[in-house]
């Protein structure tokens, strides 16, 4: 499990976002995990280049080592610095939906310092339609996000509900008021299938993205 953090702070993005991104700064430069929202549900993330803090984010969420987290970007550009390659579909999925609930499965580059778990060569990722958590990409690079939630478990919707689930193991709560809803974003994977083949059903619904990409597979 997790170690619990020496203090957990609790702090309302709406009323102070400067301070609450510092901290969540601060928190994830020290190897910590934060919880934030995001444009879905809410997220607990890490530094995705710390594997210990990768690592403690997957026994937050009670997760294996086989169940990888995405990684969320702050803007479009980064794709091609984390992705050995990105395929034409992928991109043009990114440009039409980015930033946005859409999160692409691509070839990951071997030379980064990367350790999310078993990926067998491959990156999750994403860049969320939520200003502050763009800002707070900004700052702290790429961070490893998942749902905020114990798995198997409905994903968190308000700082409250994260809070109930995580508890200690996160150092820094960041209340942005409830988020749309329990939809996750949807995944299309690019690594296994030339056109992409969408592996989670999400916001964007598939009739949506063949307007961007007509060869995406159901």
């Amino acid at each position: 499990m997790s170690e619990p953090v020496a203090t957990v702070r609790v702090i309302d993005l709406r009323a102070d976002e400067a301070e609450a991104l510092e901290a969540a700064a601060a928190a994830i430069g020290a190897g910590a995990c934060i919880v934030a929202p995001t444009d879905t549900v809410y997220g607990i993330g890490a530094d995705a280049f710390d594997a210990a803090a990768v690592q403690r984010l997957l026994d937050a969420k009670q997760r294996s080592r086989d169940m990888p987290p995405p990684v969320l970007l702050s803007d479009t550009g980064e794709l091609d610095d984390v992705a050995l390659t990105v395929p034409a579909g992928a991109r043009a999925l990114a440009r039409a939906f980015w930033p946005g609930a859409l999160t692409l499965i691509v070839p990951v580059r071997p030379d980064l310092r990367l350790d999310l778990g078993e990926t067998r060569g491959t990156i999750a990722v994403r860049v969320p339609d939520h200003d502050a958590m763009r800002t707070l990409l900004r700052r702290t690079g790429p961070l490893a996000v998942s749902s905020a939630n114990t798995s198997g478990l409905p994903p968190a919707t308000d700082v409250a509900a994260a809070h109930d689930m995580l508890g200690e193991a996160v150092a820094v709560y960041l209340d942005g008021g409830p988020t749309p809803g329990e939809t996750p974003s949807t995944i299309v994977d690019f690594a296994t299938s030339k056109d992409g083949r969408v592996v989670r059903a999400g916001v964007i619904g598939l009739d949506r993205l063949r307007v961007a990409w007509p060869g995406v597979e159901g």
